[in-house]
Order: C-alpha cells, then sequence, then structure tokens
C-alpha cells in the first residue's frame, strides 16, 4: 500500500507596509502578506501609517489578490487608552477584516475577545518570548496563534524553538531589516533620555549615536541590518517557521519590492546559482545598509555592530566634494528624477535631505543646494535613501485604480470599562534592596538577588528561603536548562520567592500557586487588564514599570486586586543586549554629544547599559504609598571604580509622561 506523505507549504513572505505606495508595492511583488499600523498603537509611529478607511480598500485589494494583512497593534497600552483600544479591535473586525493582530501587551488577548475578533493573534517579538518552554504557555493559556521570535536567536536555537512547539502555534523570523542594539522588549534607551519610549513606538534612535569613550569615538551601538539572504535556504528545513518577515514600515515601496522579490527568488529557487546571483543584487540595490548574519550561524556569529562599516540607511552613491558653499557629487550609479538623497548622519550638524529634479548620468555632476550657505564637509558620505523607477510607479498605479472608493465609515461607540476598584486594605510598606551576588546577608534587610548559577552558588543555604530571586530579564533557549536546574535547587533548598522578569517565566514554576511569585518591572505591565491576565495565573504580586508617569502611576492601583510595588531607586538600565562593539571597553564611561555618560557591564549572556545617574522616586514615596503600592525596590547595581555618578534627578517620566 502506497504510503501518503505530507507536503509542508513553503513559508509566507511577509511584506512591512508604512504607506499606501508601499502596501500596494508589496501587493505588486508577489508578497504572501503585509504587515501594517493605524496610526496610533503601534511600534512604528514615525512611519505614515493608515487610517481606518485607508485601510478598508487597501485590505479588500489584498485580499483579492490572495494576499493576507496583519495589523499591528503592538504598542505599550495606558489604562486611559484601553477603552479607545477596544473600540479600534471592534472597527477593525468589523469593517477592514485583518486576518491578524501583531500584539505586544497582554491587554489586548483580553480586549480582542472582548470585540469578539475572530482573526489569528501574533505576538511581537517586544513580548520577548526567547525560550523554549515558554510556547505551551503562550499557546494553552493565551490562546496565540504565532509568535514572532527575537533577531537575535541563531539556527540552532530557532531548532529548539520549534521543536517546542505546540500544535496550534506556528513561528515568524525575521530575515531581512534593521537590527537594534538592544533586545526588543527590552530597551528604554530613548525613554529614559525624554519619555519617547520605543516599547510604544516612539524610539527617537540614540543607539544610532556618535559616542566617545576615551581617545576612541564612533557609533558603538549603531548595528548594520539583518540580511540572511542565501541562509534562509536552511530555514526551509524547519516546517515551524511559516513566516519569514521583512522589517521595513518607515520604507518606501522601492525597498519593499526589491526584498520582496529578493526573498520569492531565494525560497522558491534558491537551488539555482543565477537565481541567487539575482536575489543578491536585488538586495543590494534595495537601498538598506550593509547586511549582517549577525547570530544565525552559531559557529560563524557576526558582531553587528561592525566600526569598520558605515550603518547610515540608504546605499552610499558619492561623496561630497568641492567647498562648503557649492558642494557636489559625482555619482557612482545614474540618478533618476524623484530619487532622495540624505548627507551624512541624522546628527551631523550639515545632515539634510535633497530631492533630484533631473536624470543624472553615472560620473555625471550633482550639485547639492544649501541652506545657510554651509553644506557638508568634503568627503561626507551621500546615501540614496528613497526612489521610484517609472516601472515600479506604473504597477503601484495600475494597483491603485483596482482600489475602491474610501468609504465612510460609521463610528463605533468606544469600550467601556467598568474596573473594580480595589479593596480597601491596611499592610505595611517594605523596602527591597536588589543585589547581583551578596558579600554578606544583612538579618533584618528584605532581600532580592538576580538569580544566577554563581549567586546561587555564593548564598548559603540557611538563607536562600529569605531570598526573592529575580529572573533574569531575557532567557535564550541555550540557558534555559541551566537556569531551570538553578530554580529546582532554590525551590529543593527552601526557595519560595521569585519575581520574574517575563510572563512567560511562569511556566518554569509548577504550579504557580504553591510559590510567591511577582511579575518583575521587565514585564513590562501598564495596565489592569494586563495584570489581570497574570494574576488569574498564578502571579501573587506586581512590580510595575517605573517607564510610566505621574498620571499612571498613581490611577494604577486603584483597580488592581494584586499587591503592587515599583523601583524606586537604583541603576535601571538603559537596554540589556545579546552583543557589544568589541572597541568598548567594558565598565569605563562612555559619553554622548549631549555629555551624558553611562557605561556597559556584562552579567551572564547578555550586555547591560547603564546610565551614570539612578532613578530616584523618593521623593513622590508618600504620594505613591497612598496610591496603594507597598513594596519598594532599590537595585543595588554595582558600580565600576572608574564610573563616577551624577547628581540628577531620576524621576524618569514622573513629569514628562509616557508617551
Amino acid at each position: 500500500m502506497k504510503q501518503e506523505t505530507t507536503t509542508i507549504p513553503p513559508p509566507s513572505i511577509l511584506a512591512p507596509a508604512g504607506s499606501k505606495p508601499s502596501f500596494l508595492s508589496a501587493i505588486a511583488a508577489g508578497a504572501d502578506a503585509i504587515y501594517c499600523g493605524l496610526k496610533a498603537m503601534n511600534a512604528r509611529m514615525a512611519a505614515i501609517n493608515f487610517t481606518m478607511e485607508e485601510l478598508v480598500p487597501l485590505v479588500g485589494l489584498a485580499h483579492e489578490k490572495g494576499v493576507k494583512v496583519f495589523i499591528a497593534l503592538n504598542s505599550l497600552l495606558k489604562q486611559e487608552e484601553l477603552g479607545n483600544a477596544l473600540k479600534t479591535i471592534r472597527l477593525l473586525h468589523r469593517r477592514v477584516r485583518p486576518d491578524a493582530l501583531i500584539i505586544q501587551d497582554l491587554a489586548y488577548v483580553t480586549l480582542a475577545g472582548e470585540a469578539g475578533f475572530d482573526g489569528e493573534l501574533h505576538l511581537s517579538t517586544l513580548a520577548n518570548v526567547s525560550f523554549p518552554r515558554a510556547l505551551s504557555m503562550v499557546r494553552q493559556d493565551f490562546h496565540i496563534d504565532r509568535v514572532v521570535l527575537p533577531r537575535e536567536l541563531n539556527v540552532d536555537e530557532i531548532r529548539a524553538m520549534a521543536d517546542a512547539c505546540p500544535k496550534g502555534l506556528t513561528l515568524e523570523l525575521f530575515v531581512h531589516g534593521a537590527l537594534c542594539f538592544g533586545i526588543s522588549g527590552r530597551c528604554y534607551w530613548s525613554s529614559y533620555l525624554g519619555g519617547k519610549s520605543g516599547l510604544r513606538g516612539r524610539c527617537v534612535q540614540p543607539c544610532r549615536r556618535r559616542y566617545a569613550q576615551e581617545e576612541k569615538t564612533g557609533r558603538f551601538f549603531s548595528c548594520q541590518d539583518l540580511s540572511l539572504d542565501v541562509l534562509v535556504k536552511v530555514l526551509l528545513s524547519i516546517p515551524q517557521v511559516r513566516t519569514w518577515k521583512i522589517e521595513g514600515r518607515r520604507k518606501g515601496p522601492h525597498y519593499v519590492y526589491y526584498t520582496v522579490q529578493a526573498y520569492r527568488l531565494l525560497r522558491d529557487e534558491g537551488g539555482n546559482p543565477q537565481a541567487k546571483k539575482a536575489a543578491l543584487e536585488l538586495l543590494a540595490q534595495a537601498l538598506g545598509r550593509s547586511g549582517t548574519h549577525y547570530n544565525f550561524l552559531p559557529q560563524r556569529p557576526q558582531n553587528p555592530v561592525n566600526s569598520e562599516t558605515q550603518t547610515g540607511s540608504g546605499l552610499v552613491v558619492g561623496k561630497a566634494q568641492g567647498p562648503r558653499s557649492k558642494p557636489f557629487i559625482v555619482p557612482h550609479e545614474a540618478l533618476l528624477s524623484g530619487d532622495l538623497l540624505r548627507t551624512g548622519y541624522e546628527d551631523d550638524a550639515w545632515h539634510d535631505l535633497y530631492r533630484v529634479r533631473k536624470y543624472v548620468p553615472k560620473r555625471g555632476r550633482y550639485y547639492l543646494k544649501v541652506s545657510g550657505g554651509k553644506g557638508p564637509e568634503a568627503g561626507t558620505p551621500v546615501f540614496l535613501v528613497d526612489r521610484l523607477e517609472a516601472a515600479l510607479a506604473e504597477k503601484i498605479d495600475a494597483l491603485e485604480r483596482q482600489l475602491a472608493p474610501l468609504p465612510a465609515l460609521a463610528d463605533c461607540p468606544a469600550g467601556d470599562f467598568r474596573f473594580p476598584s480595589r479593596r480597601s486594605k491596611s499592610f505595611d510598606t517594605q523596602e527591597m534592596h536588589v543585589f547581583r551576588q551578596f558579600s554578606r546577608i544583612p538579618d533584618k534587610m528584605l532581600l532580592g538577588c538576580w538569580l544566577t548559577e554563581q549567586s546561587v552558588a555564593a548564598t548559603p543555604k540557611e538563607k536562600i528561603a529569605r531570598i526573592h530571586w529575580w529572573l533574569p530579564p531575557v532567557v535564550w533557549p541555550e540557558n534555559e536548562s541551566a537556569l531551570v536546574h538553578a530554580i529546582d535547587h532554590l525551590i529543593a533548598t527552601g526557595g519560595r520567592h521569585f519575581v520574574l522578569n517575563a510572563p512567560w517565566q511562569i511556566t518554569f514554576f509548577t504550579p504557580p500557586s504553591r510559590y510567591d511569585l511577582w511579575a518583575g518591572p521587565f514585564c513590562n505591565l501598564t495596565s489592569p487588564v494586563a495584570i489581570k491576565a497574570l494574576s488569574d495565573r498564578g502571579i501573587s504580586g506586581v512590580l510595575v514599570t517605573p517607564e510610566l508617569g505621574e498620571k499612571e502611576l498613581l490611577l494604577l492601583p486603584q483597580h488592581v486586586e494584586i499587591p503592587m510595588g515599583i523601583v524606586i531607586t537604583g541603576h535601571w538600565p538603559l537596554c540589556v543586549a545579546r552583543s557589544v562593539s568589541p572597541t568598548l571597553t567594558h565598565d569605563q564611561a562612555y559619553i554622548s554629544p549631549k555629555g551624558e555618560q553611562a557605561w556597559v557591564s556584562h552579567y551572564g549572556p547578555d550586555e547591560w547599559v547603564f546610565p551614570n545617574w539612578k532613578i530616584d522616586l523618593t521623593e513622590k514615596k508618600d504620594a505613591l504609598k497612598r496610591a496603594g503600592y507597598r513594596v519598594f525596590i532599590h537595585l543595588e547595581e554595582p558600580v565600576p571604580p572608574a564610573i563616577s555618578l551624577k547628581t540628577r534627578p531620576g524621576l524618569w517620566n514622573w513629569e514628562v509622561g509616557l508617551t
């Protein structure tokens, strides 16, 4: 009898779209799916994005062409935004009919159910689902359909995630596009320096700036673009990876068209040398940064921060020549009418954009019209950052003519959330000091300790039960078993108090009710709905993110029924990363263009970047007590001898609010 064989369909190619031309360009290029965002509540607020009315005909056309559409709602939600978020999902469900929502905040799981949304729910890479055991909880407890994996994983770790993938859950993987220095969901740099939160799509990219350390200057944190290019062939053997994702919602239609076409060739004809060559040529002309495979090959990892390579976005087409009053370039390739050029980097004083108005031949001369009589210095690179060739413009125009007229959408009532008021409780407040490791253990102080093999081994067994053990903000697949072993040792020795720094870490404790489990500040909890989602699954207390502003922090305890705490003083990291520039010295100060100082320390598998001033909400403590907070955390990070701490306000977003 002939045995039937199951054919695994090829992975879908998921294209970014931050504007209508890019959306239509993705369809023209043959993308299988498109992801885009609204003008609010997504993690790329700097893109043009879409109104609800604009999405209706675009999604309708995509569905006619057999292309799926995913809407990114991958921003943290403040309590005041919950009603509007519910209204948004209802409108999306009733009028737009997207195939999936991409979410970061667990409140969206509850909201989607309330709105009757019947599409898929995809967990953004910002949710930091980074270790295999997390996947069962994600599927069983939250009914997630797909997880977008962290960009930092190598192929062996991706296989480990795939092997742990439960039925009904699929994986999505970035194969191309911009890399953040900080691990997704673990970067607070932009927010810490001025309230523009990367977790809410408003990052101002401080990692792209030039810094100084001792005698060195450079872009120590500015990453090349991820480009798996020919290596994607390896992914074809991992059936759980159902989608290859291209980053770039701030990019134009040219980039979208070229990258989609390239990865289609690599997926469908990757065994053909000519097709591979053509794909690489397309990627070289896609106007991105220089590419890196990053960690994908564990035996040959590439550091994404390469001080020998420029990391400006776009294709270098020449360098500025002539006097600064009348600079020009001799382009390496022809410039087309409509091309957009950028001189230098965004933090250069002479940075500017230029729209080419007429055809310029290769090796011709193009003068840069400067304002104020002072253009770029000679030798400044000039980047081609956007273009729209006539052939692609015609394809976009043809698709646009097929769009239905913009509809007039009937309004939808806002969601009505009636949160229960917190029961009046009388309790004493507590102060917890959290250390990396103890040289001695005070008898009366409430203590926390970051959980590592070293800190566990250094703690006397009779003291283990007293300590609140803080799990790391990131757990990589290769570190999961060691962490589980350390947790099991602590439990066997009397450990019962644990602070989790990702929601999925609940899965290390069975059943959760046997332990005192707190959701830590790196869980990025910002609303009572998200907190309830975890308290329903065994969390006994919550330490809210100190990223919130005064209004949100003081309002939150009124509608949360489990005990609450907050980091009130200490060294909060600008970000946690998996790699760092080899030209940067650990535990030495580096200085920003504005004179801000910070340093990088290595802990476990990760790099922690700290500013040389602390969070300090001490003067707000009475207000926080009255609001209902009962545990106040002091993060006692070791300060390297070479670092001088600065006295400055450490209120973070208390006054400016979280934007």
